[in-house]
């Protein structure tokens, strides 16, 4: 009778994991930031553009917080982390048009997305959310620079289209402020294929699935590229980003699993 007790609840819980995943997998169509609310221009920014220098800081939108830093210095500005524009030139190269994406559109066809450039964070203030993938592409400034060469970065691929250039966006968890050891590395260009044709720069929306970065309130952006100099990398590192899905934080999925097959389980003896 133990045995036949014991089955039963194995059986009970696998349904209730069933149940809750579809339920979670209801919430990940629902759970998406897609930026649309951002007020773009204005005090915020350059027309169409939120850039931070309405002051403030980072940027919360629905319990998730954008890394942001803006710094008026007289005769120039400087950011660092996330903005947020509705730019779509492909043609225009240089760092006038850094607010730009090489796509030529937001994501899924929406009309705003974000810029991450030096210090980008996403920080999870809720503790029942986490990310589970994110549309990224390479900004304009970059793309061109790549595909081109400008006055600080050479042509990816130079004169021959034969040398192994990359550049590479690093995305990597982060729990209570510590590296959780995990990262998910995206190529923005490749050109390290022995087949020039297979060579590429990033110029649509790819889907990245962040699963691999395991339990984190945090994730950090860094870069890596073949054209680095005496003051560190070339390539503008500038990365596009748009159609953040959240979903129920892994650990908390676990201990709810816990409690209530325990729950199932006291029932039964009962």
């Amino acid at each position: 009778m133990k045995l036949h007790n014991t089955t039963r609840l194995i059986a009970a819980g696998a349904i209730f994991c069933s149940a809750t995943s579809l339920s979670f997998t209801g919430k990940l169509s629902a759970a998406v930031l897609d930026f649309e609310s951002v007020p773009l221009g204005g005090m915020n920014g350059p027309t169409g553009v939120w850039n931070g220098q309405s002051g403030g800081g980072a940027l919360t939108i629905d319990g998730v917080t954008f890394s942001n830093s803006f710094t008026d210095a007289g005769s120039y500005t400087f950011w660092s982390g996330f903005v947020f524009s509705n730019h779509t030139d492909t043609v225009t190269p240089g760092f006038g048009n850094q607010y730009s994406t090489f796509a030529g559109a937001g994501g899924l066809g929406s009309s705003n997305f974000a810029i991450g450039y030096t210090n980008a964070s996403i920080t999870f203030d809720r503790a029942d959310l986490a990310g589970s993938s994110a549309l990224i592409t390479n900004t304009t400034y970059a793309g061109l620079s790549m595909k081109e060469g400008d006055g600080f970065a050479k042509k990816f691929g130079g004169g021959s289209g034969n040398d192994a250039d990359f550049f590479k966006l690093i995305i990597s968890g982060y729990d209570g402020g510590v590296a959780t050891g995990r990262n998910v590395e995206v190529y923005l260009a490749d050109f390290r294929f022995a087949d020039n044709s297979l060579d590429f720069i990033l110029d649509d929306w790819k889907e990245v699935d962040l699963g691999g970065l395991g339990v984190a309130d945090e994730i950090r952006f860094s870069y890596d590229s073949s054209d680095i100099g005496q003051f560190g990398i070339n390539t503008p590192s500038y990365f596009a980003l748009d159609n953040l899905t959240l979903v129920p934080e892994p650990s908390l999925f676990s201990m709810s699993l816990i409690t209530t097959l325990g729950l199932l389980g006291i029932r039964r003896r009962s």
